[in-house]
């Protein structure tokens, strides 16, 4: 791992983190073989899992690589306090 140290602040270049919810929708940048780019969060963790919005086929991805592929996030449900 490579860490850069810069006025105090440290921080580490090979790993990206990116917040993700339950129920969030998510595109990734390649589409499914259905046609679909959207897919919902339904599992959190190590892995991440996914569920495609056209097909409904079910996916686990490793945390580094879902953080990869993620492209944007289209509708996140953190923002709506349920």
């Amino acid at each position: 791992m490579l860490h850069v140290c810069r006025s105090g602040f440290c921080y580490n270049r090979s790993v990206m983190y990116v917040e993700i919810h339950l129920g969030d929708i998510v595109r990734l940048r390649k589409k499914h073989p259905c046609g679909s780019y959207e897919w919902k969060v339904v599992r959190l963790g190590t892995d991440v899992g996914l569920v495609c919005l056209g097909c409904e086929r079910k996916i686990l991805l490793p945390r580094s690589t879902f953080n990869k592929r993620l492209k944007t996030i289209v509708h996140s449900e953190a923002g709506e306090g349920k």
